[in-house]
C-alpha cells in the first residue's frame, strides 16, 4: 500500500497549484479520502476530505470556496485544486486514506505562498 503525493512548489499569493496523491495497493473509491496540511510550529489539520459511500465532500473552513477535493478512480488518483491561495496555506499537504481499521498516509509534498 501507498499513497505519493505530488504538485506541491512556491507560488505566488493569489495562485494555484493541483496536489495529486496517487494510490497503489487499494481502491480509493473504496477508502475516504482526505488531504491534510501541517505548517510549522503548528498542529496537523484536515484541510478537505472525500467519503467513499456518496463522494460526499468537507472543507475547513479557511479554504471553503478556494479548495477542491475529487477523484479519478481510473487513475485511482485524489487531488485537491488549491485556487486564491495565501501565504497562511503554506504548509506540509499529505494525503490520507482511511477504512474501518486500516489508515494510510503518504509523506506530503510542500507548498509554500509567498511572493
Amino acid at each position: 500500500v501507498q499513497l505519493v503525493e505530488s504538485g506541491g512548489g512556491l507560488v505566488q499569493p493569489g495562485g494555484s497549484l493541483r496536489l495529486s496523491c496517487a494510490a497503489s495497493g487499494f481502491t480509493v473509491s473504496s477508502y475516504s479520502m482526505s488531504w491534510y496540511r501541517q505548517a510549522p510550529g503548528k498542529e496537523r489539520e484536515l484541510v478537505a476530505a472525500l467519503t467513499s459511500a456518496g463522494g460526499s465532500t468537507n472543507y475547513a473552513d479557511s479554504v471553503k470556496g478556494r479548495f477542491a477535493i475529487s477523484r479519478d478512480t481510473a487513475k485511482n488518483t485524489v487531488y485537491l485544486q488549491m485556487n486564491s491561495l495565501k501565504p497562511e496555506d503554506t504548509a506540509v499537504y499529505s494525503c490520507n486514506a482511511f477504512r474501518l481499521l486500516r489508515d494510510y498516509w503518504g509523506r506530503g509534498t510542500q507548498v509554500t505562498v509567498s511572493s
